[in-house]
């Protein structure tokens, strides 16, 4: 965050360097440290002082409410509906695999507000809301156990005309897709960084235990690595001076999360049984990379992202 708003000011690259050494760490690490999403500067009026600048602060925690049973990376394919009675709107639907709801004061919430005609037919259209914990028709559980991060929970979110006021509305109603596309640039930055680290540190417990068997597992994987995080810190450097593109973004993190999964699982046929032990940390990086090429948009969304830049200009 800016220092203005009271933030640390700290430019891209230095939070992605900072995110790739925080990937090396356990991820209870980085769940102890979590800091506010990029999201809450589409705050506005009262909003600022509910909730960003708390946030900033320490004083008060947010999670981000998108994912849906059914829907995962497709935005418009969410069935939480939040539908306008006078001043206020009421909101129905679910949510799952939300990480941090468990200690979060607010969630971050996107619900669908209507239809807009296009040549593909209607599209949903978007809001985002802040919604306050202990808010009536609004509950927060304990989701299923995950094969990875088991430093922290999933959990599952019911809304059941659950009533929040306009003032309440995270940008403008109708927007809810600009508003996320303002915040999911910067995380898929920190995925993406965070996964270089996971990688450096398995390459790292690669090199105590390999032999010149083993070469080729070890040189794919340093040149791999290196490649994912030029990708990562040019992104960065382009994000800095506002030039960063959804596909810079996306690169970056299908490129780091892909090679991470390749990286761990070299790492685990190195040290073999050893790698296969709960008490080892190659175990938990191994089923950590899993959930790195489905969060914050799938290598399938990503490579969407990536190849609509490509055609775009020959469409227009």
């Amino acid at each position: 965050m800016p220092r203005d708003l009271g933030g640390g000011g700290l430019d891209a690259i230095s939070l992605a360097l900072m995110d790739r050494e925080l990937g090396r760490a356990a991820f209870a690490l980085q769940y102890a440290v979590a800091r506010p999403s990029n999201i809450l500067r589409a705050c506005r009026g009262d909003q600022i002082e509910r909730y960003l600048l708390p946030a900033i602060r320490g004083e008060r925690v947010e999670c981000l409410a998108m994912t849906e049973p059914g829907a995962g990376s497709d935005l418009r394919a969410m069935t939480t509906r939040a539908v306008r009675d006078g001043n206020d709107f009421v909101i129905d639907g679910r949510k799952h695999f939300i990480s941090y709801a468990d200690v979060a004061d607010f969630a971050v919430v996107f619900a669908a507000t209507g239809a807009t005609g296009t040549a593909r037919g209607p599209r949903k259209l978007l809001t985002s809301f802040l919604i306050d914990k202990g808010t009536p028709g609004f509950t927060v559980r304990r989701g299923a156990e995950a094969v990875s991060h088991r430093g922290f929970h999933h959990c599952e979110l019911a809304f059941d005309a659950c009533r929040v006021g306009a003032d309440q509305v995270l940008g403008a109603i109708d927007q809810g897709f600009e508003v996320a596309n303002t915040w999911l640039g910067s995380t898929r930055l920190t995925v993406a960084a965070q996964c270089v680290g996971r990688a450096r540190r398995l390459l790292d417990i690669m090199r105590e235990r390999a032999t010149m068997d083993d070469a080729e597992a070890l040189a794919d994987s340093a040149a791999e690595i290196a490649a994912a995080e030029l990708l990562t810190l040019d992104a960065a450097a382009r994000f800095d001076r506002g030039a960063m593109t959804d596909a810079d973004a996306a690169m970056a993190k299908l490129h780091a999360s892909e090679t991470l999964g390749r990286v761990a699982d070299r790492a685990l046929q190195i040290l073999a049984d050893e790698g296969l032990r709960e008490d080892r940390p190659v175990a938990r990086l191994w089923r950590d990379a899993r959930v790195e090429r489905i969060w914050d948009g799938t290598s399938e969304i990503q490579r969407l992202i990536i190849a609509r830049s490509l055609l775009r200009p020959r469409e227009g």
